[in-house]
């Protein structure tokens, strides 16, 4: 057993034993040695506030390669209390996965797991009708319901109450921000802007700039997830995801909000016939800070980004059109690989930028699954 009596057994290595031992085919899954043990324990520990920077990515998909981008946002500032867009699933919202053998559905993150999940099969490519065959995905949460929310606790300057308020409308920002489905055909995410601090001027500086002429620095995509709609269409209702929200006490008695959650978006041409369906994987990872309006000059309403990281699997690498620019068919299978790293976008095991950055802003790099 783990520290306070928990398992180090991770829930999807739990779950793949108890079928196959109703099945008769596996023994229980063994303990970890107590090095290994004390390893995990010290990743779960990290200090939970990273380095203020920023991020973004771009990758590419086919016979098993993507294109992956990698980048960083410098985003700082204090804030406060929020608001309500309220839950939206919408476009990715509700409904399952759309394909049959999905297997049980994971129980939703409650921390960080120690191994990317299983390969599934190489043949198993998604289609219209099941746009999540082939994908860790297709076990995963649809929309907000995929996100792991801790019980609330008075900490800081916030009561019991004002805490959990604090992390629903923690949540409400990611679902306006990569869940709503008319930001995710294109438009201005107003809703999510409207719940960041707008005397945060370096941020809204950078919302200003990336909405009237998106470039390296100033990207929307480094917090919103958007699609040109004349371009690319969304498969089916579902978008599916996969994370948890943490927090702690942090300065002058604030309530620091970590949100690290990975979304995935099946896609396909807007063109008429455009029935070849890809993938695009973002994994953001973002600290919000709620402060005592009593020690810091906030809005009412809103919070600062203390810092927001992302990594994006077939979303473009070095396009700054402010629109994820997924690639179809041929258009990966001709991909040439880049030099930059190679990652699983869907090991949730490490941090977003653990041991995958190189020098610049923004690395591109190959993903091996999509």
């Amino acid at each position: 057993m783990g520290k306070g009596g928990e398992s180090s057994i991770s829930d999807e290595e739990w779950e793949r034993f108890v079928r196959e031992a109703e099945a008769g085919t596996r023994p229980a899954p063994e303990e970890p040695s107590a090095r290994a043990r004390m390893v995990a324990a010290r990743l779960r520990e990290q200090p939970g506030r990273p380095d203020a920077w920023r991020s973004h990515e771009p990758p590419r998909r086919r016979a098993g390669r993507a294109r992956y981008v990698a980048g960083l946002v410098v985003a700082a500032g204090l804030l406060v209390v929020a608001l309500n867009p309220g839950r939206v699933t919408g476009w990715f919202g509700s409904g399952g996965e759309g394909g049959k053998g999905a297997g049980t559905p994971l129980a939703v993150e409650s921390k960080r797991p120690d191994q990317p999940p299983p390969t599934e099969a190489a043949s198993q490519l998604p289609t219209l009708a099941q746009p999540f065959r082939g994908s860790p995905a297709a076990r995963w949460g649809d929309g907000a319901a995929g996100i792991g929310m801790p019980a609330a606790r008075a900490t800081g300057w916030m009561s019991k109450l004002q805490v959990a308020q604090a992390l629903r409308r923690s949540r409400d920002f990611l679902v306006a921000s990569d869940l709503d489905p008319g930001v995710l055909r294109g438009e201005r995410p107003e809703k999510a802007i409207a719940l960041i601090n707008p005397r945060q001027r370096d941020v809204q500086g950078y919302l200003t700039a990336a909405f009237r002429a998106p470039s390296r620095k100033n990207d929307p995509l480094l917090l919103f997830s958007r699609f040109d709609k004349a371009k690319v269409r969304l498969v089916g209702d579902v978008v599916k995801t996969r994370g948890r929200i943490t927090y702690r006490e942090g300065e002058r008695g604030a309530v620091e909000v970590t949100a690290d959650v990975t979304f995935v978006y099946p896609v396909a041409r807007a063109t008429a016939g455009g029935d070849d369906v890809e993938r695009t994987i973002v994994r953001r990872e973002l600290i919000m800070s709620w402060d005592d309006p009593a020690k810091v000059i906030t809005e009412p309403g809103t919070f600062s980004l203390l810092s927001y990281k992302s990594d994006t699997t077939n979303g473009g690498c070095g396009t700054y059109t402010g629109y994820l620019s997924p690639e179809f068919g041929t258009e990966s299978a001709s991909a040439t690989p880049d030099d930059g790293p190679t990652i699983d976008p869907y090991d949730r095991s490490t941090a977003v930028d653990a041991g995958r950055r190189g020098n610049g802003d923004t690395t591109c790099g190959t993903a091996t699954r999509s």
